[in-house]
């Protein structure tokens, strides 16, 4: 059997993956655009200089391959150049499943996420959940649910293609761009958080990184050509997320509440400097729109086809917790 072709393996959910592979005896070549800048998360990795913007670094990366994990995503708030978001997220999909074509590789496992599927408010989404008048709120969530669709017509087509939508992804590791709730547990802890979002009672599935990890693996050993599935974990608003936080830590939750009206503006004003200044904004106006709503999902299709299992969200945060104690001392 061939290599596994890794992209967005410098990634938190991608580097977790890589890790996971290489534990099972797997081969695995990973894209990258700066072998050198970039860490070596394990040795045993070949590295495959390129990009998925540039279709040959992805068929030299491919030889000696026979499936693929696609991982890579444009994840930010804001980006001085916007067109980027769908040169990677969509153009970078259609380059990888072109080049996967032309190698004749078996299987292609594609990470999506759960913000393609779009906000769930009053109920729990599936596979199938299609908002009613959806609006696109970023050009994150707007390139990913366009990539989304490139995906299931593709698989319609006949690609050797499974779909997988993480929920929020969190748990031990880096704060990175991939593990936002890890900023939130360390300014949590450090009593930096200025206080709830709105009421905070908006759902989201939160979904820890190990169970992703082995719900990709699952799906490239077990599902069928053309499969979708959510890769979530248990569905939580953020007040019930800091209450089970100040069990853990006993750091009292923040009691605050700020209208959404008013981080808005502070997102717009953030949004300005940032177009000014270059400098990465900590939320945006666009950002405040998305926690206005709910992102509850079910994971059931994969527990019951693939064996996919959920740790329950206070163990992981307290791993979580743990681990970000441990760094900083």
């Amino acid at each position: 059997m061939g290599s596994i072709f890794v992209t967005g393996g410098t990634g938190y959910l991608g580097s977790n993956l890589v890790a996971k592979l290489l534990e099972e005896g797997e081969g695995v070549v990973m894209l990258a655009r700066n072998p050198q800048g970039d860490r070596l998360p394990h040795p045993g990795v070949r590295w495959a200089r390129g990009d998925v913007q540039d279709m040959e670094s992805l068929r030299r990366g491919l030889t000696g391959c026979d499936r693929v994990f696609h991982a890579a995503a444009h994840v930010r708030m804001w980006d001085p150049d916007p067109t980027r978001f769908e040169a990677i997220n969509v153009g970078g999909l259609r380059n990888l499943l072109r080049a996967a074509e032309e190698a004749g590789v078996s299987r292609v496992v594609y990470t999506s996420s759960f913000i393609a599927l779009g906000p769930t408010d009053g109920t729990t989404g599936d596979e199938d959940w299609e908002p009613p008048r959806r609006t696109y709120y970023n050009e994150y969530e707007r390139t990913k649910a366009q990539a989304d669709l490139l995906a299931r017509e593709e698989a319609r087509r006949g690609a050797p293609l499974i779909i997988l939508y993480p929920g929020v992804v969190y748990g031990p590791g880096p704060v990175t761009a991939g593990n936002l709730v890890g900023k939130t547990v360390s300014d949590f802890i450090s009593r930096k958080l200025p206080g709830l979002l709105g009421e905070g009672d908006r759902r989201f599935c939160y979904a820890l990184a190990g169970d992703v990890v082995k719900g990709h693996l699952q799906a490239m050993r077990q599902a069928k050509d053309g499969d979708r599935f959510i890769l979530g974990g248990e569905n939580r608003t953020m007040v019930e997320l800091f209450t089970l936080l100040e069990r853990i830590t006993s750091v009292a939750a923040p009691r605050r509440k700020l209208p959404y009206w008013l981080a808005g503006m502070v997102g717009r004003a953030q949004r300005w400097r940032a177009h000014l200044t270059g400098i990465q904004p900590e939320i945006t106006d666009e950002v405040v729109h998305i926690y206005r709503h709910e992102w509850a999902y079910s994971s059931r299709k994969a527990q019951q086809e693939l064996g996919y299992s959920i740790t329950p969200l206070a163990r992981g945060l307290e791993d979580t917790v743990k681990f970000l104690q441990q760094r900083a001392s």
